[in-house]
């Protein structure tokens, strides 16, 4: 009597057939075979699926005692209050960070500047307009970003390219897209490689690209040795940025792995005029929104990217509703507060918005299937605003969130308090999950070597 045993399924196994007498290739999804018996490998490799960082971003803060429920220590559950009650699906997917300090150590509090540069790099800015370190989404690309097409995906809803809270320095803070169509352009024009096709041909441009950036190399030390020492560093980082192009055009050189997760999307429908026109309205800023978030989410699971960033409103609420003229910044100052209800009403449904701004966002994360979970269980999203109560420009107790499970990595349903530490400890920890190897993060007071080791596995 024989014993067949199965043989192991290559992951490039692909099915071949004849459709109107012409042959055809599909490509074979992640089926179990292809995974370890925990649904969370490659089981031929051992190569973990990947694992994304993002970060969402919302302008104005939220409304206290309105929007989560504060606690005395941290635990389990986290109480959604009426503001923030479509986030309540979520909550065994999300960590909320509530009373983190942010010390100023003399230093002028910049309204609604000053609260986003210190959450985003760890270091309090001398002045207006000064970032005077790299931003954690690019210190977290450095890391796990090399090996994709795109380092880094930014994308707003609100129609403002300098609507970006990622940046090396202040000289050097891209901008941002802007546009649904030229988001979708750029991520899934003719340059994007859909790794379920069975016909791969490497573009000969892209050859001829990297062969012109590998012959800066060679002249780049001789170069660098008549410059003075300012412009030695400005010039290392220009080649280092090259070298880094050059690393992601070998990858699209390359065949890239089947992927059932993948499914290239239909462009998005020309803007009309009038929405154009009033782009910063509530309405239009949450459709866009909701086609930006889509776009991202398909780019990040045909692995175009594993770092991305999305603002839904900027830092100083450029939003308004239509047919209004005041904006959600101005009426954060400007409105008074309902004696009855104990907070500011339309400040409030500008707040709540954004909340179920974050709420799409989320969902449109987890309704992608990967592997034996969903795409946002393989993400760790860093979502932040840049006050905590708008009305009164206050940057200690900024509402943070780390959502998504990265890839097992977190430990997520918990309210962790703070108790005035820095927040930085909560930047340090996402660094420490995303494999970042720092010892610590931040300057001055917002310096911290202490992770919060309650939400790691």
């Amino acid at each position: 009597m024989s014993i067949l045993l199965p043989r192991k399924i290559p992951r490039r196994t692909a099915l071949r057939g004849m459709l109107n007498g012409a042959a055809v290739t599909l490509g074979i999804p992640f089926l179990d075979c292809f995974l370890d018996n925990k649904g969370k490998a490659l089981a031929a490799t051992g190569q973990s699926l990947p694992v994304r960082f993002g970060t969402w971003y919302w302008g104005m803060g939220h409304t206290p005692g309105h929007a989560i429920t504060e606690k005395a220590k941290s635990g389990v559950g986290i109480d959604f209050l009426k503001e923030t009650a479509s986030l309540k699906p979520f909550e065994k997917q999300i960590n909320f960070f509530g009373n983190f300090g942010m010390p100023l150590d003399g230093r002028s509090n910049y309204t609604h500047f000053t609260g986003w540069v210190g959450s985003r790099t760890g270091s309090i800015p001398q002045r207006q307009g000064d970032i005077p370190a790299t931003t954690i989404d690019l210190l977290i690309a450095d890391e796990i970003g090399n090996d994709t097409r795109f380092k880094v995906i930014d994308a707003s809803s609100t129609g403002l390219p300098r609507d970006n809270y990622s940046a090396r320095s202040a000289e050097s803070r891209a901008e941002t897209e802007v546009s649904a169509i030229a988001l979708y352009a750029r991520l899934f024009g003719p340059d994007f490689v859909d790794p379920n096709s069975g016909n791969f041909k490497p573009d000969p441009n892209i050859m001829l690209e990297k062969s012109v950036l590998s012959g800066f190399s060679g002249v780049s030390k001789a170069y660098l040795a008549k410059l003075g020492a300012s412009d030695r560093e400005r010039m290392d980082e220009y080649f280092t940025s090259i070298r880094q192009l050059e690393i992601q055009m070998s990858k699209r050189l390359e065949k890239p792995e089947p992927n059932v997760a993948c499914l290239k999307p239909q462009p998005p429908k020309e803007a009309q005029v009038d929405k154009i026109a009033a782009a910063r309205e509530m309405p239009n800023v949450i459709e866009t929104h909701k086609v930006m978030a889509k776009l991202l989410a398909m780019a990040v699971a045909c692995d175009q990217t594993r770092v991305f960033n999305m603002s839904f409103t900027d830092a100083n609420g450029n939003v308004r509703r239509p047919g209004e003229s005041s904006t959600h910044h101005l009426l954060t100052h400007a409105e008074l507060v309902d004696p009855a209800l104990g907070y500011q009403p339309q400040t409030f449904w500008f707040n709540t918005q954004c909340s179920e701004g974050f709420a799409t966002y989320l969902e449109t994360l987890s309704s992608i299937k990967e592997g034996d979970g969903t795409l946002l269980d393989n993400c760790l999203i860093m979502a932040t605003s840049e006050t905590n109560y708008a009305k009164v420009h206050t940057i200690d107790g900024i509402p943070i969130y780390l959502a998504g499970k990265a890839g097992g990595r977190m430990k997520t349903g918990m309210h962790v308090v703070g108790s005035g530490d820095p927040l930085t400890r909560i930047g340090l920890t996402a660094m420490k999950i995303m494999g970042v190897q720092a010892q610590s993060w931040g300057t001055k007071s917002m310096q911290t070597s202490k992770p919060l080791s309650e939400i790691m596995v």
